[in-house]
């Protein structure tokens, strides 16, 4: 990697230009004399100086900082990190849809409608739910239609003192952030020995107060829910709704469907599941998926079909509203869309057993250097739980770290909670078995490195441009601002 590591403020030489304009044509005029006072700065503005070749050199380098997954392995676990296939970039910049406008009439944006349709149509298929909508920014956002859902379901049955969101202690953070936003108050269970559900331990916290309950299944520890039937059964007898976090879809599509396990609503990450280059802040999708009795909450407008033509439909009175301007993000619905019609039902079946063939090979290979709290049948990720050798001092962080300089992005790390040094792995369906053994062996030779030389580990990463960072000043202490 080149050592690049400048502020285009820093390259900016007083003169240079990079753009070269005709005579003006038409009569110049003093900006004073067709703009009011308060808006005029007195001041000109501190803007780089630059010629076009040192604009191009500057970026060029700076993107070449970065890491992403057309350069390497991603394998960041619970986070689904997969390659995405650029013939859905090209779909998804068809003029004919892309060059659309969200205030076009109806009857002028009946592809982009029908799209829309189909995709909802084959999520619906694709999860055992009813209705979808694509409305949802993202993940959380989706989490958060959904639960209003829920409320909306308690409140027009007026059964009001339904307030309670049960999650594991294994959930994504953003369950019981979403269950907060959306009004609720939270009641975690813990796990049990075997990384599931405690039964015993969700019977005592059911009653009539509890409006729903949170699973994200495979969880986040990388295993299916044997549980499952009893436990959304469970949850209906009490009188509760259940929800599934869409998140680990990538894992069972084709196989199982949520709506067959008992839950009520769900949400999708399009941009981990159905090809959406992600990382960075988006965009996203997180469209909701409900069953029938769900379906008059979801908010409007929905795409609907009546007469062979696709509408947009607003006539529902207990909608929850509007969640989203417009429709949703488009162009990641686009590329879901071209990503489900190519793959058709036997790919993306494929898919999941590859994902999940993937996973268990490497969990098998690595057990023997890294400890596996939960030796069982993972699916598409697994967690370990930092290195053998209770005399070790090398933490994971070391060996996260050390892996940046055997070239990868390593996994994601101390998550979920309940496992203390976890480092959790997602190799994903489109890694090759010539990828997976190149990053099997660099994790062992780390391991080699902490019995021999633990220091090599406490210094890493040695390869990078920036070493290793105070973490909490890092994100808590942001310099955005330049000042020259």
């Amino acid at each position: 990697m080149k050592n690049y590591n400048k502020l285009v403020f820093e390259v900016s030489k007083e003169g240079k230009k990079a753009y070269s304009l005709p005579k003006c044509d038409v009569p110049e005029l003093d900006a004073a004399s067709v703009i009011p006072a308060g808006y005029l700065s007195s001041e000109e503005p501190k803007l780089p100086e630059l010629s076009e070749v040192d604009v191009i050199r500057h970026f060029t380098n700076l993107s070449q900082k970065n890491f992403g997954l057309d350069g390497g392995f991603y394998p960041l676990g619970s986070c689904t990190m997969k390659y995405n296939p650029k013939i859905n970039e090209d779909m998804c910049r068809i003029p004919g849809l892309v060059n659309v406008h969200p205030y076009q009439p109806e009857e002028t944006v009946q592809g982009s409608l029908e799209v829309m349709y189909n995709l909802a149509q084959s999520l619906a298929e694709i999860s055992g739910m009813d209705e979808v909508t694509l409305q949802p920014a993202a993940g959380a956002h989706g989490e958060y239609a959904g639960l209003l859902s829920i409320k909306e379901y308690h409140k027009k049955r007026g059964d009001l003192k339904r307030t309670k969101i049960i999650v594991p202690d294994s959930a994504h953070g953003t369950n019981p952030a979403s269950a907060y936003v959306a009004g609720l108050e939270i009641v975690e269970i813990e796990s049990n020995s075997q990384g599931g559900v405690d039964i015993e331990n969700l019977k005592s916290v059911l009653n009539d107060e509890v409006a729903g309950f949170m699973l994200t299944n495979p969880s986040t520890l990388g295993l299916f829910e044997v549980n499952i039937t009893e436990i959304t059964k469970l949850i209906h007898e009490a009188g509760g709704l259940c929800y599934y976090d869409g998140a680990n879809l990538n894992a069972i599509m084709g196989k199982t469907r949520p709506g067959d396990m008992g839950f009520d609503v769900m949400h999708f990450n399009l941009h981990k599941t159905f090809s959406t280059p992600h990382g960075g802040g988006g965009p996203g999708a997180g469209p909701i998926g409900v069953k029938a009795h769900l379906a008059e909450f979801l908010p409007v407008p929905v795409v609907a079909k009546k007469d062979d033509k696709f509408v947009l439909d607003y006539d529902r009175p207990n909608s929850m509203g509007k969640i989203k301007n417009f429709y949703g993000n488009y162009g990641v619905c686009l590329r879901a869309y071209a990503y489900v019609k190519s793959m058709g039902a036997s790919g993306l079946k494929e898919v999941s057993e590859a994902a999940v063939l993937n996973a268990n090979y490497m969990m098998h290979k690595l057990k023997g250097e890294y400890k596996l709290p939960y030796d069982q049948v993972c699916k598409h990720e697994f967690v370990l739980d930092g290195l053998r050798g209770s005399e070790l001092e090398v933490t994971t962080l070391d060996v996260a770290k050390r892996l940046l300089d055997y070239g990868y992005h390593p996994p994601t790390v101390y998550f979920p909670l309940i496992v203390h040094q976890a480092i959790m792995i997602e190799p994903t369906e489109t890694e090759g078995r010539e990828t997976l053994d190149e990053f099997i062996d660099a994790l062992l030779k780390i391991a080699e490195e902490a019995k021999k030389d633990p220091q090599i580990l406490k210094n890493a990463p040695q390869t990078t441009l920036v070493k290793r960072l105070d973490e909490v000043k890092a994100a808590k202490d942001l310099i955005l601002k330049y000042q020259g």
